[in-house]
């Protein structure tokens, strides 16, 4: 049985590239807004379904383009959830604001709207919420708090490519949401980002962010990044994005193959399923409660590792348990932060083309043996 990780980049044919590498050396643009982003660009907006997309060189620097468009105040709070990658404070925290974390909800994993109501203070600007696994945040909550309170509600929807509630684009959910496109990422650009909004005026903004704030030859109107994407990701873009769904397909009957293997299993849940939720399928989430099933996430992360499967203790650490926010408070309505509890009890195992059913056998048997 070949080893396998938990994640593995979709890749289009080696033929395919080539062949856009063509195109792109005999149109002599290779980055600054050629034809082949440009295309991507239209493209995704138009899958994505929202007024307002802009890509990035990556996800990051959407990430920091959409902190800053909208012009909080220097050392602004920033509410968010410790339970994302490091790259969500990070960001908050480059644009010189202070990210404070809220209490996660024990279901979804996303942000508590009541534990971030707990949070604000006469500084908050804004909250940031992580559609963490491709499970969508409470956006009625969270909206609710954020207009008592006169905030912006920001999301990270790296894990969210696709997604879609109640027929509603999650791209198009509060005033701004990011995208990873990186290569562990279902669909990807092999680096890449894109920055949306339900406001198709802050396209303009966007697009000033990512190219020095330059509107014209002769004006430069705003402080920006240097954040576009290349010709070659577009292109690796454009060629994904046509084989997608094919993998998306194939990712879900996966899914329901795990589901039907963890059915059985006490002590052991999946990722929540959202009514209306047209999900990623970007992960597949396991809760691994050690007092019931009789085995920690940790035992059953090690014990795969030894037959070669490598999963992912995703997050592991959390964002309040590395160096730079070490011990900083996490608001919460319980107590012990739910996040306290859930965060040694989360597996990611892999979900793409590449596990096979000896994989899926093998996995099954470290999952059932108590």
């Amino acid at each position: 049985m070949e080893p396998i990780f938990v994640a593995k980049p979709m890749l289009p044919a080696a033929r395919d590239v080539h062949a856009m590498i063509d195109r792109i050396w005999q149109s002599g643009f290779v980055t600054n807004e050629g034809p082949l982003h440009n295309e991507l660009e239209e493209r995704l907006k138009a899958f994505l379904n929202v007024p307002a997309a802009k890509l990035y060189c990556n996800g990051m620097t959407a990430m920091l383009a959409g902190l800053q468009v909208f012009g909080f105040e220097p050392g602004a709070e920033i509410i968010t959830t410790p339970l994302t990658f490091a790259a969500t404070p990070h960001a908050i925290a480059l644009c010189g604001f202070k990210p404070v974390f809220a209490d996660v909800s024990p279901d979804t994993l996303t942000l508590d709207p009541e534990a971030v109501a707990r949070a604000v203070t006469p500084k908050t600007a804004a909250v940031y919420g992580v559609h963490v696994y491709g499970t969508v945040c409470d956006n009625d909550g969270l909206s609710a708090v954020c207009r008592k309170h006169g905030l912006k509600l920001l999301y990270d929807a790296a894990h969210a490519f696709g997604v879609t509630v109640n027929d509603v684009p999650v791209g198009a959910l509060g005033d701004a949401t990011s995208f990873s496109l990186h290569a562990t990422k279902l669909y990807n650009t092999i680096e890449g980002g894109i920055l949306t909004a339900p406001d198709p005026e802050m396209a303009h903004l966007f697009r000033l962010m990512r190219n020095f704030g330059i509107v014209d030859e002769a004006t430069i109107s705003r402080v920006g990044y240097n954040g576009k994407m290349s010709e070659l990701h577009a292109a690796v873009g454009l060629l994904n994005l046509d084989i997608y769904e094919e993998e998306r397909t194939f990712r879900r009957g996966l899914r329901a193959i795990y589901d039907s293997i963890v059915a059985e299993i006490e002590g052991i849940r999946t990722q929540v399923k959202q009514p209306g939720v047209v999900t990623s399928e970007q992960y597949y989430l396991l809760v691994i409660d050690e007092k019931v099933h009789g085995r920690s996430r940790e035992d059953i992360y090690n014990a795969l590792k030894e037959r070669g499967i490598h999963t992912r203790r995703y997050f592991w650490p959390v964002c309040s348990d590395i160096d730079p926010y070490r011990g900083q408070h996490i608001h919460s309505t319980h107590n012990r932060p739910v996040l306290e509890t859930v965060k040694s009890q989360l597996l990611c195992l892999p979900l793409h083309r590449g596990v096979q059913d000896a994989h899926i056998n093998a996995i099954a048997e470290e999952l059932q043996r108590r």
